[in-house]
């Protein structure tokens, strides 16, 4: 299977920026789309973005357009997630994910088929 890697998690101020990386093995030639959700405790897990492999092509939660961006680099299989003008309703557990092609929209978490350990993004007031 596909092994996913976070990292870059961690605790900054409101107004801050943070960059979280994912590393992807195993198997990467199946991956159309690598992305990232994002879990606060009780509740369930919500599309942030995800990007086309081969393309490039974007998609965003509409609550972070403009903040958010995703980015990757092929040769290295690492996506990107460069995150600015934090705010407190950000905090929450990250989770880095891949899906094969023909999965479907990528808004749904159903549809990925592999997932990262997490990693934990906090943001103080």
């Amino acid at each position: 299977q596909v092994q996913l890697v976070e990292s870059g998690g961690g605790l900054v101020q409101a107004g801050g920026s943070l960059t979280l990386s994912c590393a992807a093995s195993g198997g990467t030639w199946n991956i159309e789309h690598m992305g990232w959700f994002r879990r606060t405790p009780g509740k369930e897990r919500e599309f942030v973005a995800a990007i086309d492999w081969t393309d490039g092509r974007t998609h965003y939660l509409d609550s972070v357009k403009g903040r958010f961006t995703i980015s990757k680099e092929n040769t290295k299989n690492t996506v990107y997630l460069q995150m600015n003008s934090l705010n407190p309703e950000d905090t929450a557990g990250y989770y880095c994910a891949a899906r094969p092609p023909g999965s479907g929209s990528v808004y749904f978490v159903h549809t990925w088929a592999y997932w990262g350990q997490g990693t934990q993004v906090t943001v103080s007031s």
